[in-house]
Order: structure tokens, then sequence, then C-alpha cells
């Protein structure tokens, strides 16, 4: 009998076809050795990636280049997936054409580890072990409100922080998808997908609120097609898109996405951190969203002429939802100008500050009392933290979701009444918050020009105070 000879295929380097692509691709993307692959399988497929790649760059050259590849038993490294990967991307137009009108994440990720420069070897990722539920408590979790979630999501958009599974940011997190999120959340470590859920309670996606995520590992193969994604607020009332703060290549993004994303939708589960805790989702105001955050002082160098960062704009947008907004005639934006100055000045004239305490550069108070609603806004009015200028004090975001039953449900059913937003109520308005109640300020929200995340349908501190002033 005789036995089957079975030969070892190896794509062209210079076929273009999608089989010959998607070989080269998949053994860029093998699993390293630390990963659980075959070190003399990896060896050999690192050589041939190599050659392949070089190969078609510099026009079926590969052969010149291969004395120059380390030897086999050398170790295959995060970069060299990267470099890889690029390689890929040049040389793959019918591979990369799909990825176009479905952009599925190519996100590879580093594991966990430490806070790049935090103890440990060098920060650098640790291996991928998941801590227990009994190591994460609720009383170890840095708190954090829905508006501080989105507003440290935001800085990295502003930023344009570039992807990357090794490289880390200025905050000591992780350049990849769950080191934003862990980012974002405010945690202690930078996660992976992996670890991620045991920060977090699983939650039904119509439950989902700015600064939940939309969360998809894949166990079988981690680093393709796992992903996860900052839910900011839905697009629109028929909640088939929403707002996703995302890192992904090249660099962080904001944008509008199909629920829940463009590949595996149906895999991706609902998480709300378990640290969250009830304030400002960042999505109603007079300044398209900006509320007040507790991200720490940056430092005096952040401000003053010259300067430009993402902390101005925040600083701006802050002003502006404290009585400043008359100071800009654009923006608030990143330079730092004359109108951030009047209007920081006019903040600390408010406290009452006199001399070099009110010269218009914030300082550590100032910060403070903006980031946490505290002191007097412009014009004298009381900050959240002082007794309310509004006879209605909002009662809290908790008081309007899903389940929920109080006099305060009624009490804005009837307030949107009588204001001409009541189409939505077949009966009432009653004490239990449901979907009518959801509509209703949704449409006053949107009459007031908001939109996005902004017009969710819940009502936060600003949405309240104009619907009953």
């Amino acid at each position: 009998m005789s036995v089957p000879v079975f030969e070892e295929f190896e794509p062209a380097a210079d076929c273009g076809c999608p089989g010959c692509a998607r070989q080269r691709r998949d053994l860029a993307l093998g699993l390293p050795v630390r990963a659980g692959g075959h070190p003399a399988a990896h060896g050999a497929r690192r050589a041939l990636v190599l050659v392949t790649a070089a190969g078609v760059v510099l026009g079926g050259g590969g052969a010149a280049v291969a004395t120059a590849l380390p030897p086999p038993s050398a170790p295959f490294t995060p970069a060299d997936l990267a470099d890889l990967a690029d390689l890929a991307d040049l040389t793959e137009p019918a591979d990369t054409a799909p990825q176009a009108a479905y952009p599925e994440p190519d996100t590879p990720q580093g594991g966990r580890g430490p806070l790049h420069g935090a103890p440990g070897p060098g920060g650098q990722p640790a291996p991928n072990a998941t801590p227990t539920t009994s190591q994460i408590s609720t009383g170890t979790l840095r708190k954090s409100t829905r508006s501080e979630i989105i507003n440290r999501a935001k800085l990295w958009v502003a930023a344009q922080v570039p992807y990357s599974m090794e490289k880390y940011w200025s905050d000591g997190y992780r350049q990849d998808c769950s080191g934003y999120i862990s980012m974002a959340w405010n945690l202690r470590s930078n996660e992976w997908t992996g670890s991620l859920d045991r920060f977090a309670e699983r939650i039904d996606r119509t439950e989902l609120q700015p600064g939940d995520i939309l969360l998809f590992h894949n166990p079988a193969d981690p680093t393709r097609g796992s992903h996860v994604t900052i839910f900011g607020g839905w697009t629109d009332y028929t909640h088939t898109s929403y707002i996703a703060y995302e890192q992904t290549k090249p660099r962080t993004r904001k944008q509008a996405t199909p629920m829940a994303y463009w590949e595996n939708s149906d895999r991706y589960v609902g998480y709300r951190y378990k640290g969250v805790v009830s304030g400002g989702t960042g999505s109603a105001g007079s300044t398209g969203g900006a509320t007040p955050t507790a991200t720490p002082y940056p430092g005096t160098a952040m401000f003053g002429p010259g300067a430009d960062n993402a902390y101005i704009t925040q600083l701006g947008r802050l002003l502006a939802d404290r009585g400043g907004k008359k100071y800009y005639s654009k923006g608030p934006g990143p330079k730092w100008g004359e109108a951030d100055r009047r209007a920081t000045q006019a903040f600390q004239l408010a406290q009452g500050w006199k001399g070099k305490e009110a010269d218009g550069l914030p300082g550590p108070e100032t910060w403070k009392l903006l980031v946490t609603g505290g002191g007097k806004n412009i014009g004298g009015s009381s900050g959240s933290s002082g007794s309310s200028s509004n006879a209605t004090g909002f009662p809290g975001r908790g008081s309007f979701r899903p389940g929920q039953s109080s006099a305060y449900v009624e009490k804005l059913g009837k307030q949107l009444v009588k204001r001409g937003f009541g189409k939505h109520y077949l009966s009432g308005p009653g004490p239990r918050w449901t979907e009518a109640d959801r509509r209703n300020v949704e449409a006053f929200q949107r009459a007031q020009g908001w939109r996005g995340a902004a017009a969710d349908g819940y009502p936060g501190p600003e949405t309240w105070r104009r619907l009953f002033r």
C-alpha cells in the first residue's frame, strides 16, 4: 500500500490572491512561544514570513535578505508581529479591502501587567494570569462617575494616541484596546480582554449607559478578534448604533458604530464597572457634553501662554459649564488663550479670591473645585457641592432607570407634559420609570440641540435644570 505524499504549502511571495494573502497573514499572526506556539514551528514561521514579506516589498528579493535573518531559535517578539502586520498591510490590498467596509479590529494585545513605571519588571506585561473574583472587590477599586470615565476616554481621542500592544502612554497604560479600558476605568493595572470582566458586572444591552463597555473575548485564540469598546451613548431612538470610544489601529477614535460591532456583533457582551458611582455621564450640558471630572491636577506647566494640550480643552469646558461660556467666541480648544485666562480669573474671583489667587492661571485648588463641582459658579450661584440654586434639586441619575419607582419620576413626567413633551404617554405619567418617560426626555434633550450621548433619554443635572427653570 503506497503512502500518500503530503506537500507543505507555502504562499507565493508575489501572489495577490485572497488565499495566499490570508495564509501570509495567518503565518505572521501565529501565536508566539510564550502563548503556546511550538518553538521549532515558530522559528520556521518567522523565517518564512520575513522572507515572504521582504520578497514582496523588495520585488521578489527574498533570498537576498534571508542571510540577514536571526536564527530560527531566536524569540518571536511582539515587535516582530507589529512589523509583519505593517508589511502585510502594504502587500495585501485584496485582504484589506473588505476591512474598509467592515473594520474588524486587527488588535493583538499585551497581557496583564502593572502600570508602566510601576513596581515590577520595567512595567512590562506579566503573563495572562486572570485575577480571581476574591482578589477584586468593590472596596479596592477606584471610584469613578460615568462622566469621569468618558472624559478620560476623550483625553486619548484628543491626543490621537497611536495603537500599540507594546508601548505605553504617558499615563502608564498600554496603548491597546484593553489598556484603553484600564485607563478609562482608572484601574491600578493594565488588564486584557480575558480579565476585564472580573472588574465589572454583566448587563443586558438594553441597560447600557455611557462608561459601560462592550467586550468580545475570544478564548480559543485571544489574539484574533478579541476587542472591547466603551459605550458612549445611543446615536438615536432606534438603538441600532451607538457612539463607540475605542483603541484600534491606527489610533484612538470615537465614531458611530453598529450595535454591537462591525464583526462578531452577537459575541459582544455588555459590562458595567463595579466601581462606578452616581454622577454625570458627560452627555448633557450647555457645552455639548462636558461635566465635572475627577481628573488629577496635571500641574502648572499645562496652563499658560504657549501651552497646547487636552487639559486646556477640559478646563475650558468645565469653566463654560460654570458660567464662563461668554468668554469664548469659539472653542474651548487645546491651545491656551486669553479667553481661558479671563474665564479662569472670573471663576477665581467668584470664590472671593484676590491678588495672586485670582491671576487667571488654574492652580490645584481651582482645578479641584472645577472637577468636583464645588465652589461658586461665575455669577455667584452655587456649584453642586453648595446649596442648589434650583429649588427642585436634581435627585441623582439612579432615580431614572428601568425598574425604578419614585415620586421624582412622576414629578419629571408631569413637568414634561407641562412643557409640551408628553406625547409618548398613553397613560400617566406615574411614579414608575418607563420607556415612555425615556422617549419624552429624549425629545426634550433633542429640542435643546443635543445629539448622540447627550440625548439618551436619561435626565442628568443639566436636563433637570433646563426642564424646571
